[in-house]
């Protein structure tokens, strides 16, 4: 009886070691993984297809132009420039990536988004940023705060959140991702500007709108 016992408290333990290590994302098993669009001088790396370390270079680690304003002449008033997996390929398999954030003066933002694989830190390096995030169902907790430059602010991974310039100049922020390509999903143009469209009932119910105001919206994204 008790060799059953012990059997039954092994096999429990090792099921929860499985479960816990399939949980996340192993870590990386070499120094780095430098990302190949080609097979040409590739190897397999944890599922990867990597360049042969002994062929990678300092430029697969490199990336120049942050210190370039984006253009912010378009709709919502700010670029986002990223640094992530495409811009340095050695940021493959190593969990980080980078942003700059150029808001036009007087209402430039950021609008609504989330990145479904990554928390972003954000430090503002000029103006004055008004930004937030909610929190899930069923709360929709808001928690807000205006940043001056300097000051640095944390959106938790997944949630929507959203920068705005209220100052009268440009404003510039840097952000970093815990991922090597966080995904970011605009809330209006995933919702009003989805290809092919979502029903206009479905969103007028949802959003509690005329349908007539649904189909405006829609052709605006």
């Amino acid at each position: 009886m008790k060799g059953v016992q012990h059997f039954l408290v092994v096999f429990s333990l090792l099921i929860l070691g499985v479960t816990l290590a399939s949980a996340s994302d192993p870590s990386p098993l070499q120094d780095f993984c430098v990302a190949l669009n080609s097979t040409k001088h590739a190897v397999f790396v944890n599922g990867k297809l990597c360049k042969d370390p002994k062929l990678a270079t300092a430029d697969d680690f490199f990336f120049s132009g942050l210190d370039k304003p984006g253009n912010t002449s378009n709709a919502v008033g700010s670029k986002v420039t990223p640094v992530n997996v495409d811009q340095i390929p050695g940021l493959n398999t190593l969990g980080i990536s980078l942003v700059r954030i150029d808001y036009a003066p007087n209402g430039g933002q950021n609008p609504p988004h989330t990145h479904p694989r990554a928390t972003e830190i954000l430090v503002v390096t000029k103006g004055t940023l008004y930004v937030g995030f909610v929190t899930s169902n069923p709360d929709n907790r808001l928690f807000t705060k205006v940043l001056k430059t300097g000051d640095v602010f944390v959106f938790p991974v997944g949630l929507i959140h959203f920068q705005f310039n209220i100052g009268k100049t440009n404003a510039i922020a840097f952000a970093g991702l815990s991922s090597q390509n966080p995904g970011v999903i605009t809330i209006a143009n995933a919702v009003f500007g989805s290809n092919p469209a979502i029903n206009s009932e479905v969103l007028a119910k949802a959003f509690k709108l005329d349908k007539k105001m649904v189909e405006y919206l829609q052709t605006q994204f």
